[in-house]
């Protein structure tokens, strides 16, 4: 075996000092998780990646390789372990994914472009059953850029410290390396996400991922929608609707309580298998039928087995477009007297609840992110003081979501003109910057949002390694991969996280950080980091380093807080 020789050709690029490798020479090199890596992405050399992270939290960086003029074949890549100060992270802990690609021909509106993006991630050995998969070995194209992805969960026990290791990279004829320093800081992140999520999930569409029809039996849902909640919960998010139901019987087929404890009882108190140990989910939705005694049976249920709190029902959707004002109404009156204590949920804004007359009627207001802080009539400008008279009253929240009215929902619809290079409306989309994915839980957070909603996340799973473009966005529903053993190896059908979804587990931990630095004492602080970040929820920067210079000042502000601490005699 013998070492990549890498030829440097260094540049000053906007004002920051960056070496290129030559094109024409092979390169492997260390990238930051908020570059996201493609065919055409030009060699670079950085042999280290830096990290920073509290115990229970994930980092997440990648290993990029050029193929040069030759290309490279057989390509592996193992990070055995990070050691540290008489401690160790390794096994489960550390996990390596292949990026691959998806050929998109029809790029999400306005600005982007076609071509192959990266976003569903192969494991080597993956998270959910520990198999091994076929991640690698690979070939890298000549000219052309591959990415390994790579995840760090720092376990909760481990010893705050530097730690160190080496990502391994071989194939015919080479070996090379990318060090790897993680300092870990004196805190802990809560395994159970401090911002609510409901996550939607409809089993049809599993079922047509995994077994071809929409159609299958309720102990095979039962089997897949575990993994998915497992694989959800991992990544800070719940799957509010994520249990068996069929084509055409929306409400869930529920044989009982006791039943349905058993089966879902462990994700919803924190006991099931998860390296964030007792996540739970933090909102569940009512999927019964819509009949009094059916919302009264279940909000006794609820409330015995404690998840009443994080119980809702979805009462409308978006009036007059996907329900009508009258049928929230209706719906809405039904709940408040069969179930009065469980919390209806409409995605509408305060204006409009107003002029139907239903404030009283609705606890959880679900704003559309264009509507709280818009620039079309009539939501131009921050919209935020209008909820705060509602979320005085007692068990009355704000939750937002995004929707494909970020990019246009659409063909021939006029793109948001917000959406220009280096500002725009947060967005799951695939061929967005990583930046966007990223955005919406600091937009939760400058706006006192309890929670986020979104509205699938396997809309298009059956052709997800194909194509995604759904509602004129590439991705706009889909944030899993099918991880049939046909596809990814191994025995067992999982399903597989997308390079999306590490991207907003990122946000969800920067929420974490922004609210760690205000209950510690410095709210304002907290909030002064995010508006810099995001003046307006329609400027989320493209500057993936502009979030991780952020979240490193929250870390340095939290751990100067608590240094300041006195403790009382």
């Amino acid at each position: 075996m013998q070492s990549i020789k890498l030829g440097l050709a260094c540049l000053l690029l906007m004002g920051k000092q960056v070496a290129w490798a030559h094109p024409s020479r092979p390169a492997i090199w260390g990238e930051s998780a908020m570059v996201k890596v493609r065919p055409e992405t030009p060699p670079r050399v950085q042999r280290s990646v830096s990290l920073t992270a509290a115990r229970n939290e994930f980092v997440s960086f990648q290993v990029v390789l050029h193929g040069g003029r030759s290309g490279l074949r057989g390509v592996s890549a193992a990070l055995p372990e990070l050691r540290g100060p008489r401690s160790r992270i390794n096994g489960g802990d550390l996990l390596l994914y292949r990026e691959a690609l998806l050929d998109i021909t029809k790029p999400t509106p306005p600005g982007t472009t076609p071509g192959r993006w990266p976003d569903g991630l192969v494991p080597d050995v993956d998270e959910v059953v520990g198999e091994k998969r076929l991640a690698f070995p690979f070939d890298v194209p000549a000219g052309e850029s591959r990415a390994v992805w790579v995840d760090v969960h720092v376990p909760p026990h481990a010893r705050p410290g530097t730690y160190r290791g080496a990502v391994t990279v071989k194939g015919d004829g080479f070996t090379s390396r990318v060090e790897v320093r993680l300092q870990v800081v004196d805190a802990v992140l809560p395994s159970t996400s401090s911002l609510r999520s409901a996550f939607l999930l409809w089993p049809p569409h599993v079922c047509r991922a995994f077994t071809g029809d929409p159609v299958c039996p309720v102990d095979t849902q039962v089997r897949l929608l575990k993994l998915f909640h497992r694989m959800a919960l991992e990544h800070r998010i719940t799957l509010a609707s994520g249990f068996p139901r069929e084509v055409n019987l929306p409400t869930w087929d529920l044989p009982d309580y006791d039943t349905f404890s058993e089966r879902w009882g462990p994700f919803l108190d924190g006991s099931a298998p998860n390296r964030l140990p007792g996540a739970r989910m933090t909102a569940l939705q009512y999927l019964g039928p819509a009949n009094g005694a059916s919302l009264t049976e279940f909000q006794t249920e609820a409330d015995t087995r404690g998840w009443l709190s994080r119980s809702f029902d979805y009462v409308g959707d978006e009036p007059p477009y996907g329900s009508t004002w009258e049928a929230v109404a209706a719906r809405a009156e039904l709940t408040r007297t069969a179930a009065p204590k469980l919390r209806t949920l409409l995605t509408s804004t305060v204006t409009e609840l107003e002029a139907h007359g239903l404030l009283e009627e609705i606890d959880i207001i679900t704003v559309l992110v264009n509507f709280i802080d818009g620039t079309q009539p009539p939501y131009v400008g921050d919209q935020r003081p209008k909820y705060d008279d509602f979320l005085t009253q007692p068990n009355r929240e704000l939750w937002l979501y995004q929707s494909c009215a970020s990019h246009g929902c659409a063909p021939g619809d006029p793109p948001p003109p917000e959406n220009i290079p280096g500002q725009g409306w947060p967005s799951y989309m695939v061929d967005r910057s990583a930046a966007k994915a990223r955005g919406m839980q600091w937009l939760d957070f400058i706006n006192g949002a309890n929670g986020e909603l979104y509205y699938q996340t396997v809309g298009l799973l059956f052709t997800a390694w194909t194509t995604q473009f759904r509602f004129n966005g590439n991705g706009d529903g889909t944030l899993f991969y099918p991880g049939l053993p046909s596809i990814i190896g191994g025995t067992t059908e999982i399903p597989l996280p997308s390079l999306r979804m590490k991207l907003i587990r990122q946000g969800m931990q920067d929420y974490e950080w922004l609210k760690l630095v205000s209950d510690a004492g410095d709210p304002a602080y907290a909030r002064a980091v995010a508006r810099k970040l995001i003046p307006h929820a329609w400027a989320v920067p493209d500057d993936g380093e502009a979030f991780d210079r952020a979240r490193l000042q929250l870390i340095r502000r939290y751990l100067q807080l608590c240094r300041n601490r006195v403790t009382p005699p």
